[in-house]
């Protein structure tokens, strides 16, 4: 059967699988980094820990030969120092690699339903199923490929310094140490390497598998579009209410309307001034094409001036949000648009008296 699965995963499946605990996380990098910083921290001035490890078994000797050793208890507070001294280093940054390694394969999240109890996890048939399963002998297949490139390059190390080995019982007894700590180091080497490389092989092939297990198909895709967007029936009904509500609100702003300045179709803002109660004029109305020709529809309706000016109306469309005055270098031309309709005004009432 085909596998209709051909769509990477959205952001909220991503956010779905987190919150199951479905992430991509890989031990195996982690235990690699941890591993080479434990021994990069063992190879920082090892002299350091030869020259404590020297003193403490030089007082081990003196107080073994003291004759008023009767208490064991600077042996063991000296042991405890000696240890912690040579270990707590080496822990702080084995845990410190630990940690800034695992935040940066994710921000640690808190999944409840992988945190549910589960029977069939504690069930020992079902265990023992997946051990002996295809799954399982895979990962014990896995997990010998780099033990056995571990163990071809320790052979391969030994056997070049066979040699130094095999008359070792001739070297003096610091130069046997050094020997059996080169030789150590070598191989602890070689292993950081190996692992890292296989960390990486691992990671990327997890990588993978995470991936297409979070792939989706057409039909998922549309679904939770349609989930995230609502239904277009709803999203068309919603536009229309506002559209609905705006055509009112419009309608109602422009009876408060003196003029209306216009581009001469593509702004057009529409100003109150009441000499008696304002200090400036403010906008009541402004838009840009369809609701500009609105704007101007309402304005011929309600009788009110209509002025093309395009600098200024572009100006005032920028400058100004509905309800807020004018800005002061605007105020002339405003003012001198506003005394020209209100002389006009004038003249027009003055003409129908004299006819009456």
């Amino acid at each position: 059967m085909p596998d209709n699965r051909t769509e990477k995963a959205t952001p909220r499946r991503r956010l779905k699988a987190r919150e199951r605990g479905q992430v991509l996380r890989s031990r195996d990098l982690v235990s690699a980094l941890v591993l080479l910083g434990m021994v990069g921290a063992l190879a920082w001035h090892p002299e350091q820990g030869i020259a404590r490890w020297q003193q403490y078994f030089r007082n081990l000797m003196d107080w073994a030969c003291s004759t008023q050793a009767e208490s064991a208890m600077p042996v063991l507070n000296a042991t405890a120092s000696t240890v912690l001294f040579w270990t707590g280093p080496i822990l702080a940054v084995a845990f410190g690699v630990a940690v800034v390694s695992t935040l940066a394969q994710g921000a640690p999240t808190f999944a409840a339903e992988a945190l549910a109890p589960n029977p069939s996890r504690l069930n020992p048939a079902s265990n023992l199923q997946q051990l002996f399963s295809l799954a399982g002998a895979s990962r014990v297949l896995r997990s010998l490929l780099p033990t056995s490139v571990i163990v071809y390059l320790a052979l391969r190390l030994i056997q070049g310094q066979a040699s130094t080995i095999v008359h070792a019982a001739r070297l003096s007894s610091r130069a046997c140490l050094a020997l059996v700590g080169s030789l150590c180091f070598g191989i602890a080497w070689r292993t950081v390497l190996v692992f890292l490389a296989w960390s990486a092989l691992d990671y990327f092939l997890q990588w993978q598998t995470y991936e297409k297990s979070l792939r989706m198909t057409k039909q998922e895709v549309r679904d939770e579009h349609k989930e995230n967007e609502g239904n277009p029936e709803v999203r068309m009904r919603i536009r229309r209410l506002r559209r609905e509500l705006f055509r009112k609100s419009l309608r109602k702003s422009m009876q408060r309307a003196t003029a209306v300045i216009t581009n001469p179709t593509h702004y057009a803002v529409a100003l109150e001034f009441r000499p008696a109660t304002m200090a400036a004029p403010v906008v009541v109305a402004k838009g840009q094409n369809r609701i500009a020709q609105k704007i101007k529809e309402l304005a011929r309706w309600n009788e009110i001036p209509i002025v093309e000016n395009p600098p200024l109306a572009q100006a005032l469309y920028k400058a100004t949000e509905v309800g807020q005055m004018i800005p002061p270098k605007l105020y002339a031309a405003v003012a001198e648009i506003l005394a020209f309709l209100y002389r006009a005004q004038m003249r027009m009432r003055a003409a129908e008296a004299r006819g009456n």
